[in-house]
Parts: structure tokens; C-alpha cells; sequence
């Protein structure tokens, strides 16, 4: 009884976490609390929680930040590495491993960047906040994925699939725009020291090493920590580990089929023991399949496997709920009228539509690609559209981009605003296809 009633209550929840859709509720959902709490009667409440200290020591050596930092530039690192992960794989054997298959995402996702900074960059010519050209250039994998889900259960997957190798080729856009052109004041003896950690990941792996174990603790204390410390933005030490990632298993597969298939039938001769407890052989025995299993596994897709749902639904909602909590008053819409919010306005709704599109348009014509015979003219104007939902990467990069408060809060304006507009009319564009 009390079994069945936790499996009531625990079904949505899991529900949730299986649906391709449900980050995007979590992270919408994550969104509307800050907005809520932000402007509530307790909003002192949710800045002061930000701003509580937390502070690692060893000896002399303190590293000391608020919550707000160890999330953008800890946790963000976790996702960066997800990503990272996600990339490599694509280059490996997805929808980016061959030139004919990466040329359509790559040239659009370029289009999709270039067009909403120079949007912007016209918006803010001579300003003090050009330098915000970056925030308009992302496209926010989990709220286009979810929304583009939401849309209808008729889209083709092939249409899914080029949204997703769209945005995982921006995301790889914003992380070089992050490295280039958001880091400062490079201490060389820490990047030094980090790269110095990146050459023992690579040695790692070309000779074999597959212990995740060693791989966190030299990526993450030693690489991140260096990174940290040498000015370039820790979250792209997130990236570069995961490159060093193996992506090789020990065994092939007809290897592992054969050892598979001998342990099994050794484990049905065993003989059972009474009750539920296995025999010690029968146990030794499971223990082998797992260690086979295992040496037929990438360390690769294990760790993004194992990843992909902390990081959907803690980490990215966790840096919407810290990032998201901006006041909005009645004067809200005339506090829109500036040079930043209105570029990034521009620049995300009608820059990415545009960029995407027309690039895409171009390719396909100049037969440099050719679109997938499941994927329509009507869907790459959807996808274009919602591409111009950059709610996370546009976020993360407009906290690195200003340092004056104000400046960020107007880009949070305008990031709010044009995510919801482009997912908006995507999904509704979307919705009216599919009853076509």
C-alpha cells in the first residue's frame, strides 16, 4: 500500500524528467518564480540569498565568492561540459560528423550569430553597452527543444534534429564568443598552469585511462580551478575537458555479445538459493556482466548519460531562478526604450529569424546542402523562429559582458521580452502548420 502510494506520487515527477519537453517546463518554471519573488513583498529576500558568501580555504589560499558566482562560474562549468560532450559527440558520429550533414546546421547557426550582433552592434553603435554584441547571439537549447515539442507531436524528427544541431553548433559560437572576447586580465602563469593540466587529460586518454574519477579531479580541480584564476572564463575549461573525454570502448561489439551470452548461461545453470538473497556465484556473475557492460561503454556517453538530467533540471534552473529575478514596475514597456534592451529585442526576434533563414535559403540554392526531405521551407521558418529564444546563453553572457547593473538589467529586459515573443509566434507558427 504505502509502495503504490509513493509510486503515485513519484510518477508525474519521473513523467516529467522522461519527456523532452519537461526541462523546458522546469526551466519556465524557474523563470516565473524569480519574476514572482523578485517583485514580491520579499524580494530583499531573494537578492540577500544570492549574495550569501561561501568560501573554500587551503593554508594561505582562499577562494571566496558569492552564491551568484560559484552558480554562473561553478555549476555553469558542469553545463559547459554537458555541452562539450554533446558536440563531440555530433563530430563523432551524429548529425555533424560528415561535411554534407554539417554544413546546413553550421552555415545557418552562422547566420543566426552574425546577424543579430550587427542587429544589435547598429542599436548601440558608439554606446557604452556595444560591447553586449554577443548577448542576441544565442539560442537556448532546452526552451527551443521543449517549446518546439510542445508545438505539435506531428513534427517530423528530422526537424527536431536540425534544430538541435543548430543550437549545439551556436552554443559552440558562444562559448569561442565567451573566450575571446568576455575574458580579461589573463594571468598567463594560471592559463599556463591549466593547459599544463589539459596535456595530462590528453596523455590520459591516449593511453587508455577511462577512471571518471580521474578526469573530475584533474579537469574540474586542476583545469577549472587555473582557468578560474587566469581571467579566461572558467565555464570554457568545462568545454576543453570534455574534449578529452574517450570516446573508444575496450570492447567491439561481438566481443561483448559473446562474453554477454556465456555469463548468462552460466547464470541460468546456477543453481538458486531459496528466499531472494543470490548465491555468491550468481552474484560474482552480475558483477561480471557490469564490468563487461562497462568495458562496452564510451566514458564518453556514460558521463552524458549521466549528466544530462542533473544539468536540465538543477543546474539550468537553478541559473534561471539566480538570474531571472529582475523588478518589473508600470513603467516596464518605457523602460524597454533603450539601446540594449531594443538591440537585443531586435537582434533575437527578428536578427536570428533572418540570420537562420536566409543563410539557410542561400545554401540549399548554391547546393552547398540540401534540406532533408522531411524537413518543409515552412519548418526552417520555425525553426529560425525559435531560434531567437536565447533565454540561458543570452543571460550568461549579458552577466559577463556589462558590469554596470543597470546595463545587465536592461539586458535582461530585453532577453525576457524577445525569448517570449520568438517562442511565441514559433509555437504558434508551429501549431498551424501541423493543422495544415
Amino acid at each position: 500500500m504505502v509502495k503504490s502510494t509513493l509510486s503515485t506520487i513519484i510518477h508525474p515527477f519521473h513523467k516529467l524528467i522522461k519527456e523532452e519537453y519537461g526541462s523546458g517546463i522546469v526551466l519556465f518554471s524557474s523563470v516565473l518564480i524569480a519574476l514572482i519573488w523578485a517583485n514580491s513583498p520579499w524580494a530583499h529576500s531573494y537578492h540577500s540569498l544570492w549574495e550569501t558568501k561561501f568560501t573554500i580555504s587551503f593554508n594561505n589560499y582562499v577562494l571566496s565568492q558569492d552564491l551568484h558566482h560559484w552558480i554562473n562560474d561553478g555549476l555553469m562549468a558542469i553545463f559547459f561540459f554537458v555541452i562539450g560532450l554533446e558536440l563531440k559527440r555530433e563530430l563523432m558520429a551524429g548529425e555533424l560528423s560528415t561535411f554534407n550533414k554539417a554544413a546546413l546546421p553550421c552555415i545557418a547557426a552562422f547566420g543566426g550569430m552574425v546577424v543579430p550582433a550587427f542587429i544589435y552592434f547598429l542599436f548601440n553603435y558608439n554606446q557604452p553597452s556595444s560591447g553586449g554584441w554577443g548577448i542576441p547571439m544565442a539560442t537556448d537549447i532546452a526552451f527551443a527543444i521543449g517549446l518546439l515539442t510542445l508545438a505539435g507531436k506531428g513534427i517530423p524528427t528530422a526537424v527536431k534534429v536540425f534544430l538541435t544541431a543548430l543550437a549545439v553548433v551556436d552554443d559552440l559560437g558562444a562559448v569561442l564568443v565567451i573566450a575571446f572576447f568576455y575574458s580579461s586580465d589573463i594571468s598567463l602563469i594560471n592559463l599556463g598552469i591549466g593547459i599544463l593540466f589539459l596535456l595530462v587529460l590528453i596523455m590520459g586518454n591516449i593511453a587508455g585511462i577511462r577512471s571518471t574519477l580521474f578526469y573530475v579531479i584533474v579537469g574540474f580541480l586542476g583545469i577549472w580551478l587555473a582557468f578560474l584564476l587566469s581571467g579566461v572564463h572558467a565555464t570554457i575549461a568545462g568545454v576543453l575537458v570534455a574534449f578529452t573525454i574517450p570516446a573508444r570502448t575496450r570492447i567491439d561489439e561481438k566481443e561483448y555479445l559473446g562474453k554477454i551470452k556465456k555469463l548468462t548461461a552460466t547464470f541460468e545453470k546456477e543453481i538458486p538459493r531459496d528466499g531472494s538473497l543470490l548465491t555468491e556465484h550468481q552474484h560474482l556473475i552480475i558483477e561480471d556482466i557490469k564490468r563487461v557492460s562497462s568495458d562496452a561503454e564510451t566514458p564518453l556517453q556514460k558521463m552524458e548519460h549521466s549528466l544530462i538530467t542533473f544539468v536540465a533540471f538543477v543546474i539550468m534552473p537553478l541559473f534561471a531562478l539566480a538570474n531571472s529575478g529582475v523588478a518589473i514596475g508600470k513603467d516596464f514597456f518605457s523602460q524597454l526604450l533603450n539601446p540594449i534592451s531594443l538591440g537585443i529585442i531586435a537582434g533575437l526576434v527578428i536578427g536570428k529569424f533572418i540570420g537562420v533563414f536566409t543563410f539557410t535559403f542561400l545554401t540549399v540554392k548554391m547546393k552547398l546542402a540540401a534540406l532533408s526531405d522531411e524537413v518543409s521551407w515552412n519548418s526552417v521558418r520555425g525553426i529560425a523562429l525559435l531560434a531567437g529564444v536565447g533565454f540561458t546563453m543570452s543571460m550568461f553572457i549579458a552577466e559577463l559582458a556589462f558590469q554596470d547593473k543597470v546595463m545587465i538589467t536592461q539586458a535582461k529586459y530585453g532577453i525576457l521580452v524577445a525569448s517570449f515573443i520568438s517562442g511565441t509566434i514559433g509555437v504558434l507558427f508551429f501549431k498551424l502548420q501541423s493543422k495544415r
